[in-house]
């Protein structure tokens, strides 16, 4: 039986970044309609059951209720629907248990709706069940911005094996932070704070940053990596990464305009840029301070710590939504058996 798991995360693009900038904020009824969105597609492509990670903030009610109509009214065009059996916190918690449960129940996929932080702690706990991102966060560099009902497309194309895994799958970087004993991951970006405190967690004051890690940053991106986007462009698949000194802007002629949150273009100091290689510890240039993982401090560090920052290449799997379409595209995959006429004359390049 094919399965593919969903995270929605009742509560992303709600940190403090929210009020002190322009940052969006998904109505419960939206996220719920993006759900279904997804849903529609999984279920086009052959997807029988889907496990849902419950929640408190009424995406599971709205949910439920939009099934049980549409089929009483026999317009019922979902996969089977299951809530995992698990407490719920209301905290990053929720996402982690949440994705150990799908990937010991085996599923093909976990679609993850949430921004950079979300997709974070899901992969995190994931092992090596891919994920797609879906973008409902503050920041979303990492969830590229796509129509859900696509993204349920190529879901339900890869996990059912009709998209060869060459094409379904790409494997994606990613930077571990240790200190002492401790290691977390970040999938974007990795900033040195110089401040040992995680208070309101999210970051946007950029006056006592130090140091940017990057796994990637795009011309076009949004948060932190838009510094390595607008200063010295990296991919998602070439197999390095990015590291910048920050300065204060006080203190440096060589400064930087750039969206570290939505509507908030900050100034930043730039020191020096160079290329992160894959596997090579690197040090903080403050011997204290904290770190922010994918937008959000989760460590802090002292002098008398041990700590590192690493590049993994190859380190988890996402769906390649492109790839998966373009595939389906070129060998018919949503072409039904009532239009095979229309698909002969298509490959034969007649369709007027």
């Amino acid at each position: 039986m094919s399965k593919v798991g969903i995270i929605a995360n009742p509560v992303s693009a709600r940190d403090i970044r929210r009020i002190i900038s322009h940052a969006g904020n998904l109505p419960i009824n939206d996220r719920a309609n993006i759900v279904l969105r997804i849903l529609t597609g999984l279920y086009t492509t052959g997807v029988e059951e889907v496990l849902v990670m419950p929640e408190l903030g009424g995406i599971r009610a709205q949910l439920l209720r939009t099934i049980e109509r549409e089929s009483k009214m026999g317009t019922f065009r979902f996969p089977k629907v299951t809530y995992l059996d698990m407490p719920v916190t209301g905290t990053a918690e929720d996402s982690v248990e949440a994705a150990r449960q799908m990937h010991d129940q085996d599923v093909g996929a976990i679609v993850v709706l949430g921004g950079d932080g979300t997709s974070r702690v899901v992969v995190s706990a994931c092992g090596n069940t891919p994920v797609a991102g879906v973008s409902t966060g503050t920041n979303n560099a990492f969830p590229e911005l796509r129509e859900p009902t696509v993204t349920g497309l190529a879901v339900g194309l890869a996990v059912t094996g009709q998209v060869p895994s060459k094409y379904a799958f790409s494997f994606n970087k990613r930077l571990e932070v240790r200190v002492n004993d401790k290691r977390e991951i970040a999938l974007v970006d990795v900033c040195v704070v110089a401040e040992r405190y995680i208070g309101a967690r999210a970051i946007w004051k950029t006056d006592n940053f130090r140091d940017l890690f990057v796994t990637f940053g795009r011309p076009d991106g949004i948060g932190m990596s838009s510094v390595v986007g607008l200063l010295a462009p990296l991919d998602r698949e070439t197999p390095e990464g990015r590291r910048v000194q920050l300065v204060p802007v006080g203190e440096t002629e060589n400064r930087l305009s750039a969206p570290i949150a939505p509507g908030l273009i900050e100034d930043i100091g730039i020191g020096v840029v160079e290329t992160m290689k894959p596997n090579q510890l690197y040090q903080p240039s403050v011997s204290e301070g904290s770190f922010a993982l994918d937008g959000e401090r989760e460590l802090t560090f002292s002098e008398t710590d041990d700590v590192s920052i690493r590049l993994q290449i190859d380190a988890f799997r996402t769906i390649n939504v492109l790839d998966c379409m373009t595939y389906s595209a070129k060998h018919g995959l949503l072409t039904s058996k009532a239009n095979n006429r229309l698909a002969r004359l298509i490959k034969n390049g007649r369709t007027s």
